[in-house]
């Protein structure tokens, strides 16, 4: 097999460099991208001259032929031809002749590559944007169907304050929707048209890249020639954006994990979505949450090879960049598969409502609105955060609650104090309080609710679709 590229040499390639530096394995799946960037190049090379209108016609039906032949898995697959768009030329030569061989005018492999990638991963932003809706629309579920249920919050995985549970979902519903905010804005760069860039410099060619532009519904054309050819910062910034998704979900699967333990007691997994232990015939493991938050290290891992991968490389394409692909794809990946389960994970979990009910009391969950009550007696805040705390030391050393301590214990705090006191003490009188904005507090809270709803149900299910 002739390489594109032979006319300069003499001598075969060594098997050793074809087998170190192929990149079909990985760069296969950009068939599909890399056949339509094609066919929007043969169209716009008959609208500038270079090929008529039915040689075009004739590369963009047999590109399509070649792209059904590899969703059929029929086309074979060599080291020889080292990538897919090699795969591809080669096999459109064989059934056009000389034909085939002019597709690849004004255009590189330099440009032709970062152009099916963006593609690719414009596409992918899509999808994870679809998926990341989809498990905000469980949380949302979730957040409504636990509308009464109350959690106790944590700092330093001490009990704090007293939140209601669809507060708590609501907060993740909070980071998946910057997600999607990062996704969408790195879109923006990601939809450049780089084709017509060709190796580094551009073409002497008449080319018309708006005419490409518009064909494949980018937003603009690259204006540097020799920045776009080796440009891989929407890379980065793509690849940063799943890291922090994986994050986020690492960062639940971690509080899922402790909450199901006996210790917490909060959560009933759903056996679909554990395993058993191969000796310990009463185990229930959250094998789903626990990959969740070990294949984040697996992004992040990508994420670090891409900053390493480009750092100090010259302009402009290097070889280097081949080595894009296997951390992009393994990142969206595992990201990918990450959000397909969480989202019916949270809608079949059931919490362990007595559980949580029968410990809520414990913690001192109250002292910090007491203190609060306290301060809005007049009290400066200092002298009220030194006196629940001493209050907190006694109730610990009497094992009991502040709403347990008799009134002459808060009159000596404040004469007539403890005529109020004990409407302000207790988990049921903390979270009622809460007065602020975006706070637990019920009322805020049914706010909340309803402007997700809106967001997320009513508003996905009427908006348009978009224009081609």
């Amino acid at each position: 097999m002739s390489k594109t590229w032979g006319g300069r040499f003499s001598g075969e390639t060594d098997s050793r460099v074809e087998q170190f530096t192929e990149s079909i394995e990985i760069d296969r799946r950009l068939y599909r991208h890399d056949v339509t960037a094609s066919q929007a190049h043969a169209r716009m090379l008959a609208h500038v001259g270079l090929l008529s209108a039915d040689e075009a016609l004739q590369i963009v039906q047999a590109l399509e032929g070649i792209a059904a032949q590899i969703e059929r898995g029929e086309m074979v697959f060599s080291i020889k031809l080292e990538d897919i768009h090699t795969h591809i030329e080669r096999a459109l030569i064989e059934r056009l002749g000389d034909l085939g061989r002019k597709l690849h005018t004004g255009r590189s492999r330099n440009d032709q590559v970062v152009t099916d990638v963006k593609l690719w991963v414009r596409d992918a932003i899509d999808e994870l944007d679809q998926r990341l809706h989809d498990l905000q629309a469980a949380l949302l579920g979730a957040a409504e169907r636990n509308h009464d249920l109350v959690l106790p919050g944590y700092t330093h995985m001490q009990r704090a304050q007293p939140v209601l549970a669809a507060h708590y979902f609501l907060a993740y519903v909070e980071k998946y929707q910057r997600d999607r905010e990062r996704l969408a804005d790195c879109r923006k760069r990601v939809n450049v048209l780089p084709l017509g860039a060709a190796a580094l410099a551009g073409t002497s060619l008449p080319i018309d890249r708006e005419h490409v532009r518009k064909q494949l519904g980018f937003d603009s054309v690259a204006a540097n020639s020799l920045d776009v050819s080796s440009d891989r910062d929407f890379l980065l910034e793509f690849v940063f954006d799943l890291t922090t998704i994986a994050l986020h979900l690492s960062g639940w699967a971690e509080e899922w994990i402790l909450w199901a333990t006996t210790e917490f007691g909060f959560l009933n997994l759903p056996d679909a979505f554990c395993t058993g232990s191969s000796i310990m015939p009463h185990k229930k493991n959250p094998d789903v949450l626990e990959l969740i938050r070990g294949k984040s290290a697996r992004v992040v891992g990508d994420l670090q090879q891409l900053l390493v991968l480009v750092k100090g490389l010259p302009l402009a394409y290097n070889r280097d960049l081949q080595e894009d692909k296997r951390a992009l794809f393994d990142a969206h990946d595992t990201v990918a598969a990450s959000l397909e389960l969480a989202a019916p994970l949270i809608e079949q979990t059931e919490f362990r409502r007595e559980t949580i009910a029968a410990r809520l009391e414990d913690g001192h969950l109250d002292a910090t609105t007491f203190m609060e009550f306290l301060i809005k007696q007049g009290l400066p805040m200092r002298s009220a955060h030194e006196a629940v705390g001493k209050l907190v030391r006694l109730c610990e050393g009497r094992r009991c609650r502040l709403a347990d301590l008799p009134p002459e214990t808060y009159e000596a705090i404040r004469p007539g104090l403890g005529s109020e006191v004990y409407k302000s003490v207790g988990v049921a009188n903390a979270l009622h309080a809460f007065q602020s904005v975006g706070s637990t507090a019920p009322v805020e809270v049914d706010r909340q609710l309803r402007l997700w709803r809106e967001k997320l149900i009513h508003h996905e299910s009427t908006k348009e679709p978009e224009k081609e």
